[in-house]
């Protein structure tokens, strides 16, 4: 089992900057990806960010050249760094993976509880 824990939220003025941390426990026998969804009231969750094995990276359009995702080295932590915000990036932030417990699971979903980003004057 996995359990993803995500912290950072907060409230913030437009053009400020949040850090988001997701810290993973749990046996991840292989990670296919590391990723930040949010979502909205009333608004499908979206991807944000996305981060793969391989180093790879993805953004959505809205937020590319403004956030950044990263793993730390020493730790199963994921970071989001989020500069220039806007509020319309007024959300619920969630951690999640696409991870297998073992050689025989097939990869699966996991999630955080998520954290709170209010960005406002």
């Amino acid at each position: 089992q996995v359990q993803l824990v995500e912290s950072g939220g907060g409230l913030v003025q437009p053009g400020g900057s949040l850090r988001l941390s997701c810290a993973a426990s749990g046996t991840i026998f292989r990670m296919y990806s590391m990723n930040w969804y949010r979502q909205a009231p009333g608004k499908q969750r979206e991807l944000v960010a996305g981060i793969g094995r391989n180093g790879n990276t993805n953004y959505a359009d809205s937020v590319k050249g403004r956030f950044t995702i990263s793993r730390a080295n020493a730790e199963n932590t994921m970071y989001l760094q989020m500069n220039s915000l806007k509020p319309e990036d007024t959300a619920v932030y969630y951690c999640n993976t696409v991870s297998s417990g073992s050689a025989w699971d097939s990869p699966r979903n996991y999630w955080g509880l998520g954290t709170q980003v209010t960005v406002s004057s």
